[in-house]
């Protein structure tokens, strides 16, 4: 720990710790900004996935840029189009051909009872999602006023990617002014000091900044596609929150060393040797918790991972080297009016004393209660629903939501997304014959054709997303692949194909969801021992380890029985994203031991001159206000997530807060405390506490002069 404890060496160290920031800070923000490698696929599956492989047959076509945007028009009062709305809507069409692919756009279709009206603007996808939105927005914009009484709306994929595109358009922007709020009106609310907030927010707002311009630099790197939206407001995020939740702990040690020492230089570094292992600890939990997202077979999840591992790896750099050197610079007067003097009353601490107490003098009832709560939480899980359809993405819903919508009323729900068949050119009738005769599939016909791939274009009955259509591209997929010599050309780095290969989104997306069932599997055990290890070398013992890991599996189950309650009865989410559970399980697990973290390193630390039981309520005692505070500042700051209108987002945001909730407020204050008390010293088993040996508090001193201060 000597490093850390450098940095309040005196003020010149710290001085050239503040210098050496600002230099690296600006020397991150000097990097190059390397090109995004290619994508693996538009969903980041490997080539492994039968939806990657149709992409990448698709390559071959010659249509294979080419998306159609789907103009769907009705009459505001629900009634048949009438002959003047079909001609203005024919006239319309020959406008739309100036963006169209190819320069000719088809005439509209019209469904069976004569309300909708269905054109297809086949759209060029070569210059990429920014590009197809503002071609969308063109295409809106030429459709306004285009007759009285109708209702003309744009749907299909490429209106889907430019309202995806419009929901993180200054989502930044948003993400960072209210979190920044929220963190601002915590810190003042818990340090009751009009200058005492500043310094941890601004420390932590440029590590922020700092984190989302290397990880522009730094994914790329490793070779991973990065796509700013989702990724980096997570990443935010997860910044602030891991950030502020050191910044507390150290300001709170500090803030008790300062009423035992007289040199504000000293109080530093004895708060730097006692919290460092902590933060430490806590903040390789997360790194390692979030870098298992690496093994995931989502290119998404991977960017995510190292752009989470990088952050927090900053946010420990941050509050165990800037902030320090920011706060001795600044001295005693920080604290004001509160200022701690060298002797004084410590004022925190009363309440958590005087719980702990209660706890101690019940641990069996509290425990087994605390067991119940949980587990009735966990009980509102039993039901839970996975997989939003392609309409169910958005909180706020877009034009290309009830486009689709109105589309879905009109015509077989899954026109807005044909599924792709691709096939060699030799077997497309067979190919489109068994397509044809599949359960849910509504019609299949031959589409683009090249030397060596073709493709069938499938509509299906059901909305895309949906279970029905989940189990139409199943059987779709059973049907093409026993067609005979229906194979096309393997795709590079997949086995051979044994008949046809069904691609498409709403592949993609089935596809998507049962990625996510393997990365559930694979991942969720690893970063269980993962965590279980790190607290083992932390602890130095068994039982303690398995115990945390086992409230904090408990508080998980619990924070989605009751997110889901949430979600179900008042929010109305017909169900939960499928990449939710993995990615909150992560984050919950990789954060909730955080608290409990704090709590033991410190319990353990007292124990050793006072005993297990006097341990633990001194640690409760004066760790109770901060952690506290951390909890409920870390799950305000997730919440935040919610200010964006993707529901992945905000059932994320909205599991995470609860489960900190949880692990502050209920497992750490009071059922892991019970756990101590039952056990005793046999809690730290197979270790032995008081045998080891105690390092000696510094004893205070007076300076000859008062200038340190």
């Amino acid at each position: 720990m000597s490093l850390f404890t450098r940095v309040a060496g005196g003020r010149l160290a710290a001085w050239l710790t503040v210098v050496a920031a600002i230099v690296l800070g600006v020397a991150v923000f000097g990097l190059p900004k390397p090109g995004n490698p290619a994508p693996v696929s538009s969903t980041g599956l490997s080539v492994q996935w039968q939806s990657t492989q149709a992409e990448r047959l698709r390559e071959q076509l010659p249509s294979s840029d080419v998306q159609p945007a789907l103009v769907v028009a009705g009459r505001v009062d629900g009634g048949p189009l009438t002959p003047a709305d079909r001609d203005a809507l024919t006239a319309r069409s020959r406008q739309l051909s100036r963006f169209a692919a190819g320069g000719r756009v088809a005439p509209p279709q019209l469904s069976p009872d004569g309300k909708v009206a269905l054109i297809a603007v086949p759209l060029s996808t070569a210059g990429g999602q920014q590009q197809v939105a503002d071609t969308v927005d063109q295409v809106r914009t030429a459709l306004d006023g285009t007759a009285a009484g109708l209702t003309v709306q744009v749907t299909g994929g490429p209106a889907f990617t430019a309202d995806l595109t419009k929901v993180f358009e200054g989502a930044d922007t948003t993400l960072l002014l209210v979190t920044a709020g929220v963190v601002a009106l915590l810190l003042l609310i818990t340090y009751r000091s009009p200058f005492l907030w500043i310094v941890p927010l601004l420390v932590v707002a440029a590590t922020e900044q700092l984190t989302l311009r290397a990880i522009d630099t730094i994914v790329p790197a490793v070779g991973i596609n990065l796509q700013e939206g989702a990724v980096t407001g997570i990443a935010s995020v997860l910044v602030f929150g891991a950030a502020t939740d050191y910044a507390l702990l150290l300001i709170a040690r500090y803030r008790e060393e300062l009423r035992r020492e007289p040199d504000r230089f000293a109080a530093m570094r004895a708060a730097l040797r006692r919290t460092a292992e902590p933060i430490l600890a806590s903040g390789s939990t997360v790194v390692l918790g979030v870098l298992t997202l690496l093994l995931s077979e989502q290119e998404n999840n991977r960017a995510l991972a190292v752009a989470c591992a990088t952050g927090v790896v900053f946010a420990m750099l941050s509050a165990l080297l800037v902030l320090p050197a920011a706060l001795v610079l600044l001295g005693r007067g920080l604290f004001w009016p509160f200022v701690p003097h060298a002797g004084s009353e410590a004022r925190e601490g009363r309440l958590w004393g005087r719980l702990g107490a209660g706890v101690v003098r019940r641990p069996v009832a509290v425990a087994v209660l605390s067991t119940l709560l949980l587990g009735g939480l966990a009980l509102g899980g039993l039901g839970i629903r996975t997989g939003l359809s392609e309409t169910e993405q958005f909180r706020v819903e877009p034009e290309a939501v009830a486009g689709a919508q109105t589309l879905a009323k009109a015509f077989p729900a899954g026109t807005t997304q044909p599924v792709a068949v691709l096939t060699n050119p030799a077997a497309v009738d067979a190919v489109t014959r068994a397509a044809t005769a599949v359960a849910g599939v509504a019609s299949a016909r031959p589409g683009s054709a090249g030397a060596a791939v073709a493709q069938v274009d499938v509509v299906l009955e059901a909305e895309p997303g949906t279970a029905a259509s989940d189990r139409a591209v199943e059987a779709l997929r059973a049907a093409v692949a026993a067609v005979p010599a229906s194979a096309p050309p393997a795709v590079d780095g997949a086995s051979a194909p044994r008949g046809a290969v069904v691609g498409g989104s709403v592949a993609a997306t089935y596809d998507e969801a049962e990625a996510n069932g393997r990365d559930l599997r694979l991942i969720l055990p690893i970063i269980l021992l993962l965590v279980a290890v790190v607290l083992v070398l932390l602890l130095r013992g068994l039982l303690a380890p398995l115990l945390l890991v086992l409230t904090v599996i408990a508080s998980f189950f619990a924070s989605l029985g009751a997110a889901w309650l949430l979600f179900d009865h008042v929010l109305g989410f017909p169900a939960l994203d499928s990449g939710v559970i993995l990615l909150a399980f992560v984050f919950l697990v990789a954060l909730g031991v955080d608290y409990n973290i704090f709590l033991v390193t410190r319990a353990r630390e007292d124990a050793r001159r006072t005993g297990t039981r006097d341990g633990m309520l001194s640690a409760l005692r004066v760790t109770g206000g901060v952690i506290t505070s951390a909890g409920v500042l870390l799950a305000a700051v997730f919440a935040v997530l919610g200010v964006l209108p993707l529901i992945l987002l905000t059932q994320i945001g909205v599991i995470v807060c609860i489960g900190v909730l949880l692990d502050t407020l209920l497992v750490r204050t009071v059922l892991v405390p019970a756990l101590a008390f039952l056990l005793a010293d046999r809690f730290w088993w197979p270790n032995r506490v008081r045998s080891e040996a105690v390092e000696p508090e510094p004893a205070p001193r007076e300076l000859a002069t008062s200038s340190r201060d």
